[in-house]
């Protein structure tokens, strides 16, 4: 059985930072990702508010440099490599992943968040027919076209105004009464001419082939329409993946979030979260890295006593 200092589950921005720190520390260190790093910041199509890239960059782009500066120091990356299973109450932690068992002295939980899926009649037929959870893997097969994007908050107007440069129309659905985005987000959509309709819920997708049309419904007087478009790209609300950690015995909110302290620390002593997985009200990429750096420090400071 590999043993190790710090293992840490998922290697999304908060995960990959949690490995750069340990790795500039000394400590030992495995990550394990059951598909490739990245997670939902590589779907990002150009981020703009992390300190000191004013030009910006795109999600997958920065997720790369920061596999390339995990690995500098010797921090080893399994890809493709689910975790199954946690057994947390020893100093000693085991974890059991797909392909074999590893111990650590220290766990931190970086498995981040997924999109929820859209349950409408049309939303599972026509995905990958026109329905799209990812702008920036699929916008290509757009140029030229009609495209609705769905969603809610700042995420849904980065991804309508990634898709503005391709389609030849657009409109952007939003959930709540309002659009909830950066004010800065809010004035480029007005520019580039895009169509916002506010507190709206999606009926239908409808198509033949490939997607047609989606039906909305204005929330508060119940009509409807139907929209002609070639895509609908959604941008939902998203839900933590803590299904392991509730299972091992970490205490999560009722959203299912995992309730951590000031330094990360979960319920259980030795084991960490950081990252968009944790109960702390700010999801944002620059908020995962403090907290891994936060967390290492912490992990640092209690194995030098």
């Amino acid at each position: 059985m590999e043993q190790t200092d710090v293992i840490i589950i998922g290697a999304g921005p908060a995960g990959l930072s949690a490995g750069i720190y340990a790795g500039y520390y000394g400590l030992r260190t495995l990550i394990f990702e059951e598909n490739i790093p990245g997670g939902l910041a590589a779907e990002i199509p150009l981020l703009e508010d992390y300190p000191g890239l004013q030009a910006g960059i795109s999600g997958r782009n920065l997720v790369e440099k920061m596999v390339e500066q995990c690995k500098k120091p010797g921090v080893e990356i399994r890809q493709f490599e689910k975790v199954n299973n946690l057994v947390l109450e020893k100093k000693e932690k085991m974890v059991e992943t797909d392909k074999s068992k590893y111990t650590a002295d220290y766990v931190i939980i970086a498995s981040g968040r997924q999109p929820k899926a859209l349950d409408v009649p049309g939303a599972n037929e026509f995905r990958g027919k026109g329905v799209s959870y990812c702008a920036v893997c699929d916008s290509a097969f757009f140029k030229n076209r009609k495209v609705a994007v769905i969603g809610e908050g700042t995420p849904a107007a980065e991804v309508a105004l990634y898709l503005a440069e391709f389609a030849s129309s657009l409109i952007l659905a939003c959930l709540r009464p309002r659009a909830e985005a950066e004010r800065i987000l809010i004035e480029r959509l007005k520019k580039r001419d895009v169509e916002v309709l506010v507190n709206v819920e999606t009926k239908e997708i409808k198509g033949d082939v490939k997607v047609k049309s989606v039906i909305l419904a204005d929330k508060k007087t119940g009509e409807t329409k139907e929209i002609e478009t070639d895509g609908v790209f959604l941008q939902l609300e998203e839900t933590p993946n803590s299904q392991l950690a509730e299972k091992a015995g970490i205490r999560i909110s009722e959203k299912k979030y995992i309730i951590v302290d000031e330094k990360g620390l979960t319920n259980i002593e030795g084991v960490y979260a950081v990252g968009d997985i944790t109960d702390r009200p700010i999801k944002k990429t620059i908020t995962a890295a403090a907290q891994a750096a936060i967390a290492i420090n912490d992990i640092f400071e209690r194995k030098s006593v």
